[in-house]
């Protein structure tokens, strides 16, 4: 009788985790599609000028391949480029007017603003400095890049032309992270698939609607939104600054855009594990808002959603329970199916979707780690600063 029982309620548990599927196919926003792209655009009469904004902390290795690519945008107006080194101690800023010397194109800036004051982060300390020497330029729109991000030769030509012809405040996409190694084909393309179905990029373009979010590597910015949203001032404390960014315009009634980029990528390597735990532990708690209640709620949300299909299939296959096999390979079969396209969109091969549910029980411990790290005191740490929690931050505004 209590193995009977004990069938029949995970039984039930498996029906749960194939409606909450159900649920993410067909009511989230259609997240799962990755055909979000920019979108339909025209070149303006009269091309506004732009200044690119590029925070940079030790990033000597990456930046060969990513600041040439800026120097060199195709584009038909007035850009200039503003490199902030931000305290390297790797020659990042030495580096970069050598750099731009070899290759020429647009004109380059390098500055430095000093550690940041408390209530800041590094990285939007060295963008607050980057954007006050670009309004001296008197630019239209300001595009905030990471260092790390490589940008094929129309890059900024579609940007603008995309905010221009929709009316956008935001533009950012989605810098196609690399995949190479085997840790990165099991990681990033979940990782970009994870973020998807917190903030489906559809419902971030409706005017009026809730869901806000960017992606910091590529995010073109008017600058009269980016003054009237108190950008990046009214967000100096965020670790998850392109979130934050994002509902600051939202919040002063801008009109923002994401989606998946198609020119623009990522040179940073992540080959191992530990590379990518840190990427992801470093602010996993930190998206809960160190919220211990929100962490339990994460765990088991994971574990139903993402663990219990493949469980309990294999599960029926040694008991012989027909109605467990079909709840766990149905809610199995629509999760592969759902991750099938970010798969594609990464050129990996498929049969790294059925092996979503392994990547997802590693994305649970990097946020117990995240946790763990938080409560040692550590809090989200990123080339030699550490931000224990934005409570401790003070904020002024």
């Amino acid at each position: 009788m209590g193995h009977t029982a004990q069938v029949s309620a995970f039984v039930w548990i498996a029906a749960v985790s194939l409606a909450a599927w159900l649920w993410l196919l067909l009511a989230q926003g259609m997240f799962w599609r990755t055909d979000v792209r920019l979108p339909p655009r025209r070149e303006p009469r009269a091309w506004p000028s732009v200044c690119v904004v590029v925070p940079a902390r030790d990033e000597a290795e990456v930046l060969p391949r990513s600041l040439p690519s800026l120097l060199a945008q195709d584009y038909p107006g007035r850009a200039e480029v503003f490199l902030v080194d931000d305290g390297s101690s790797d020659g990042t800023g030495a580096l970069a007017r050598e750099l731009a010397q070899r290759c020429g194109g647009l004109p380059l800036t390098v500055g430095s603003p000093g550690e940041p004051p408390a209530g800041w982060t590094g990285k939007l300390w060295a963008v607050r400095y980057g954007i006050a020497l670009a309004r001296a330029r008197e630019p239209r729109y300001l595009l905030l890049t990471d260092a790390d991000i490589a940008h094929a030769p129309d890059s900024l030509r579609g940007l603008v032309a995309a905010a221009e012809t929709g009316g956008f405040d935001a533009v950012s996409q989605m810098a196609r992270l690399r995949v190479e190694s085997l840790w990165e084909r099991l990681v990033v393309p979940a990782f970009v698939y994870f973020f998807a179905q917190l903030y489906p990029f559809r419902r971030i373009g409706r005017r009026g609607g809730r869901t806000a979010a960017a992606a910091g590597g590529c995010v073109l910015l008017r600058t009269e939104t980016a003054v009237r949203a108190r950008i990046p001032d009214a967000i100096r404390h965020a670790v998850i600054d392109d979130v934050a960014l994002a509902r600051a315009v939202k919040k002063a009634g801008g009109h923002i855009w994401l989606g998946l980029a198609e020119s623009v990528d990522s040179v940073r390597p992540y080959p191992r594990l530990h590379d990518l735990w840190r990427m992801v532990s470093r602010s996993a708690y930190a998206q809960l808002r160190h919220n211990p209640l929100l962490l339990l709620g994460t765990v088991a949300g994971l574990a139903l959603v993402y663990l219990v299909p493949p469980v309990a299939l294999i599960a029926a296959l040694g008991t012989g329970d027909g109605a467990l096999a079909l709840l766990g390979g149905s809610a199995w079969l629509v999760m592969t199916g759902t991750y099938a396209p970010m798969v594609r969109y990464y050129r990996q091969p498929l049969w790294l979707a059925p092996l979503l549910p392994f990547t997802a029980f590693l994305y649970l411990l990097m946020t117990l780690d995240s946790a763990v790290q938080h409560y040692r005191g550590r809090g989200a740490a990123w080339k030699g600063r550490t931000y224990a929690r934005p409570d401790a931050v003070p904020d002024e505004s």
